[in-house]
Formats: C-alpha cells, structure tokens, sequence
C-alpha cells in the first residue's frame, strides 16, 4: 500500500473548488465546506470572517443566477482568495449611501457593504460567453492572515 504524503507546510499554496446547483441549500453546504478546508489547514482566525462573506456571495448566486454556481479557496501565504463565479453576468451595484440605506430594511446592496466593513481587498468582473460554455460574474475577496504559522494538525485527525 502506497503511504500518504506528509501534509502541506502552512507557507505552501493550495485550492479547493466546490460547484453547486442553484438550490438554497448550497450555500449552507458550501459554509460547512469552507469552515472544515480552513480549519483542517489552520485557519480558524479566518473562519467566522469568510463564512459569512461567502455566505452573502453564494445566496445571492442562488437567488440572482439561472443556474449552478462555484466557490474556489485559494491560499497564498498569507492570503486567502475566495471567488464565487454563478451564470449571472450582472455585477452587483453597491450601496448608495443616503437616509433610505441607513434603513434595516433595505433589501439590495448590503452585501457588497459587508464586503468593504470586512474583507482585506474585493472586486469582482463579468465572464464573457466561451464556446460550449457559460457567461457569468465571479466576485472575489481576500482575507491577509495576521498570525505566525499555527501548530500543524495531522491530517486524518482534521
């Protein structure tokens, strides 16, 4: 039997995909996906922060797109990319700020306000149609890690 490679280095670049249809329990699914990627690699202080950035991107994928949607991870010590790409080719327009957006009652916009509150850097870019494929949007954020190298986890216990 072939042994395991030894876990990647915390410094050492990786990346998940995850697609998923447009079904209202994606985004849950995707939440509990990226809580277990992050932690399994040490990166419990980015957790609460990309849950609920991504969170707001996959919903809206769901609620705006006519189809699948995909999230992708990707780390470059000591950056973490989050790009959430749907079949929707219309950006989002983002909060105008007035006397009506200070209302919790407002029901477009806060996304892309939560993302300036919390995200290190975001931006986002229509996809043009490919041949044999879909056009679309991917929006994107990127949360810095600000700690030293967490103590590694064996990699069937994570």
């Amino acid at each position: 039997m072939t042994p395991f490679p030894p876990p990647l280095l915390f410094t050492e670049p990786w990346e998940y995909e995850l697609r998923f249809p447009r079904d209202p329990r994606g985004p849950g699914i995707v939440r509990a996906t990226l809580r277990a990627v992050l932690t399994a690699h040490g990166l419990r202080e980015l957790v609460e922060r990309a849950a609920l950035l991504t969170s707001e991107l996959t919903t809206n994928s769901v609620r705006y797109s006519d189809n699948w949607a995909s999230v992708r991870l990707l780390w470059l010590h000591p950056v973490l990319r989050i790009s959430v790409t749907d079949t929707n080719p219309e950006l989002p327009e983002p909060l105008k700020p007035s006397a009506e957006s200070a209302s919790t009652e407002l029901e477009n916009g806060r996304g892309l306000f939560i993302l300036d509150v919390l995200a290190d850097r975001w931006g986002g870019c229509a996809i043009g149609e490919e041949p044999f494929g879909f056009g679309g949007k991917t929006l994107w954020f990127e949360l810095s890690w600000g700690g030293p190298p967490p103590a590694p986890i064996p990699a069937l216990a994570a």
